[in-house]
């Protein structure tokens, strides 16, 4: 994958992360996912009072992905609160369904 496209990535998932509601953890996540048509969709985690009731950032963009026809991707980008970032295991399963995909973390 090329810089340009690596830098709309994280550019995505940065502002995607300023969407992000977590009034509980304060821990707030952004996604931008590169699909193999060159889309590229974002996502924000929200959570919920009902723990358990809220969604990751890289589920979110994701389902959205998956809304417009989407069924193959690229590329992911995750850019969370502090380094210790990474796709939860739920997330992990549901984007290792759709193949091997490159994830980059901020």
């Amino acid at each position: 994958m090329d810089n340009t496209i690596k830098e709309r990535l994280i550019a995505i998932a940065t502002e995607a992360r300023k969407n992000a509601y977590a009034p509980y953890s304060n821990y707030l996540v952004g996604a931008a996912l590169l699909a193999d048509s060159g889309k590229i969709y974002q996502g924000s985690n929200f959570e919920n009072a009902a723990f358990g009731a809220g969604v990751c950032a890289e589920r979110v963009a994701l389902g959205s992905a998956l809304s417009y026809g989407e069924r193959g991707f690229d590329a992911i980008c995750v850019c969370g609160s502090d380094v210790s970032i990474t796709p939860c295991g739920v997330c992990r399963q549901a984007l290792a369904e759709f193949g091997e995909i490159d994830v980059y973390l901020l």
